[in-house]
C-alpha cells in the first residue's frame, strides 16, 4: 500500500513538473557557428522587459499579454551580435507559444567563446523551468552562494582546491567576507568537462552555508591570494597563501602568511608581516617553474616580476624573495632582493626619459590591431605545450569600452618577457571582468584549447544597472590557440 502511494505521489510530481514546463515558451540563443547555447545574452521587449539567457543559452518566457502574438525582442550580449536592420535595431520577431521553442542564432565577435557561468544562483534557471537536463546536481542554488569573486585554485590531493574572495548570500547583503573554499574533481576522475562547468563542492558550516576559510575575531574582510603548494625538508606538502585583512578597498589593516590546517579544514595565520614588506610574499597567481637551480614560484601580477624558491622555508622567509628590477648600471633587468620590481608604468617612463633603450623593455607591448599601448591590471601566466611559449591572459586597466572588462592574449619565449604584441580576445562593454585566470590543468588537445574564468561585475564599471543573476559571479571562456586572429600575438 505504501509503495503504491509513493509511486502515485512520484507520478503526480512528474506530471506537475511536465505541466509547468508546458507553461513556457523556450528561446534558445545559440552560436551560429558552433550551435552551442550562449550564456549572458539579453533579450528585451519594446517595453523594456529584459530576460538574460542562462548557462545553456535558454530563456523561459511566459509574459501575460505577450503570448500567442508577434513580439519584438532586441538582442545584445558582450562579444556577440545580430545584424542591424535599416533603423539600426538588432533583434528578432518571435511568436511566443506555451510549450514550444525557437532558436535565435547570434554571431560571435569575441575570439574567446563564452562557455558558462560557474557560480551563483539560477545558473540553469531557465533550462530547469523548461524541463531540460542540466549537468549540475544543484543547478540553481548551493550552499547559499549568490555571487563570488576572484578565484584561486591549486591541484591538490588528486582534486582541485578553490578559493574565492567575497561571497554573497540570500539572507543579507553582507555574506561571507572571510574567503570561501570548494573542491572539485578533475574531468578524468568523474568531474565535469570544463565546457559543462565545474561542480563545486563547497566547504560549509553547520548551517549548510559556505564557511569562513580564515576566521578571525578582528574586524574587516579577509582575502587569500598567491595560493601555492610547497614541501618541507621532510617532503611533507604545505598549502600556503598570502592573507590580507581590509577595512575597505583603500585601507589594509593587516597582512601576512596563512597555512591550510587539514585537521580543522581552515586556514590559520602563521606570520604577520609589516607594511614594509610590499612584495616579499605570495601574491596574485602563483606558477611553478623548473630551473637549472631548482624549482621557483613566480607570481603573475600579471607580469612575473617577483619569485621565490619553491620550498616551505623560503616561502616563509621575506629575504628569500626576489624582484625583477631595471638596472641602469648593468643596462639590463636583474633579479635582486632589496628593491621593489620595476612596473609596466615605471618601464614606460624609463623609455620615455631615455633611461632605458626601447629594445630592452619587456612590458611595452601594443595592440596588434591598432598599435596602441595597453596597460594591464591582473591576470595569469602559464607555459603552453601547444604553442611552446609562455602565454598570458590578462585584463586591461582603463580600456575604451570598459575600465576592467577588456581581456587580452599575449605570448613570450621567457616567463619574464619580453611581451611584444597583444590580441583582444573578449570584451565586456561598460562592465568588469576582473582577475581573470587561465586554468592550465583544463587544457585540451595538448594545450591548443584553453579555459579561463574571471569575475563579471558592475563593480568599477560605472554601469548603474547590474545584470540579474550574472552580476558578481564567475564566467568561463574557451580559447582555441590556433585561431587565425591570434597569430598577430605570436612570439616567434
Amino acid at each position: 500500500m505504501f509503495f503504491r502511494l509513493l509511486c502515485l505521489v512520484s507520478a503526480l510530481l512528474q506530471l506537475a513538473a511536465f505541466a509547468a514546463t508546458e507553461d513556457y515558451f523556450g528561446i534558445h540563443v545559440i552560436d551560429e557557428t558552433t550551435g552551442r547555447g550562449v550564456p549572458l545574452i539579453t533579450l528585451k521587449t519594446t517595453n523594456q522587459i529584459a530576460l538574460t539567457t542562462d548557462s545553456a543559452g535558454w530563456i523561459a518566457f511566459n509574459e501575460p499579454g505577450l503570448m500567442n502574438r508577434v513580439v519584438y525582442f532586441s538582442v545584445e550580449g558582450p562579444g556577440y551580435a545580430l545584424p542591424k536592420d535599416g533603423f539600426g535595431f538588432a533583434g528578432v520577431k518571435l511568436t511566443p507559444l506555451a510549450g514550444k521553442s525557437v532558436e535565435v542564432k547570434v554571431l560571435r565577435t569575441n575570439i574567446a567563446e563564452r562557455i558558462c557561468r560557474l557560480t551563483g544562483q539560477g545558473i540553469y534557471r531557465d533550462s530547469t523551468l523548461l524541463g531540460h537536463e542540466v549537468p549540475l546536481p544543484r543547478p540553481n542554488l548551493f550552499a547559499d552562494v549568490m555571487g563570488q569573486d576572484s578565484v584561486q585554485v591549486v591541484p591538490w590531493k588528486g582534486r582541485y582546491f578553490w578559493i574565492f574572495g567575497d561571497t554573497q548570500r540570500p539572507n543579507y547583503p553582507l555574506g561571507n567576507f572571510h574567503s570561501t573554499a570548494a573542491w572539485s574533481d578533475p574531468p578524468d576522475k568523474g568531474g565535469l568537462d570544463p565546457e559543462n562547468g565545474i561542480h563545486f563542492e563547497y566547504v560549509t558550516d553547520e548551517n549548510g552555508a559556505v564557511a569562513k576559510m580564515l576566521p578571525v575575531d578582528e574586524p574587516g574582510v579577509v582575502w587569500l591570494f598567491g595560493m601555492l603548494i610547497v614541501t618541507d625538508a621532510q617532503n611533507q606538502e604545505h598549502l600556503l597563501a598570502h592573507y590580507s585583512r581590509w577595512r575597505d578597498l583603500g585601507k589594509r589593516l593587516e597582512h601576512g602568511l596563512a597555512e591550510y590546517d587539514e585537521t580543522a579544514g581552515r586556514f590559520r595565520r602563521i606570520a604577520v608581516l609589516g607594511d614594509e614588506f610590499e612584495w616579499q610574499h605570495p601574491r596574485h597567481n602563483a606558477v611553478r617553474v623548473k630551473g637549472a637551480d631548482g624549482d621557483w614560484i613566480y607570481f603573475a601580477a600579471p607580469f612575473c616580476q617577483t619569485r621565490v624558491k619553491a620550498d616551505y622555508d623560503s616561502v616563509q622567509n621575506t629575504s628569500a624573495y626576489e624582484s625583477l628590477l631595471w638596472s641602469p648600471e648593468h643596462g639590463e633587468y636583474v633579479w635582486q632582493s632589496t628593491l621593489k620590481p620595476t612596473s609596466q608604468k615605471d618601464e614606460e617612463k624609463f623609455v620615455a626619459e631615455k633611461k632605458m633603450p626601447a629594445s630592452k623593455a619587456r612590458m611595452q607591448f601594443t595592440d596588434a590591431k591598432t598599435g596602441k599601448r595597453v596597460h594591464l591590471h591582473a591576470g595569469s601566466v602559464h607555459w603552453n605545450k601547444h604553442r611552446e611559449r609562455w602565454i598570458m591572459i590578462a585584463v586591461q586597466e582603463g580600456g575604451g569600452e570598459s575600465y576592467l572588462g577588456e581581456v587580452w592574449y599575449l605570448e613570450s619565449k621567457q616567463i619574464e618577457g619580453p611581451w611584444r604584441k597583444a590580441v583582444k580576445i573578449a570584451t565586456h562593454p561598460k562592465y568588469s571582468f576582473y582577475n581573470p585566470s587561465h586554468h592550465a590543468f583544463f587544457d585540451q588537445q595538448d594545450g591548443r584549447v584553453i579555459y579561463f574564468q574571471g569575475t563579471y561585475a558592475e563593480t568599477f564599471s560605472g554601469n548603474p544597472v547590474a545584470t540579474p543573476r550574472y552580476d558578481y559571479n564567475q564566467l568561463m571562456y574557451r580559447l582555441d590557440l590556433d585561431d587565425e586572429r591570434l597569430k598577430a600575438a605570436r612570439a616567434e
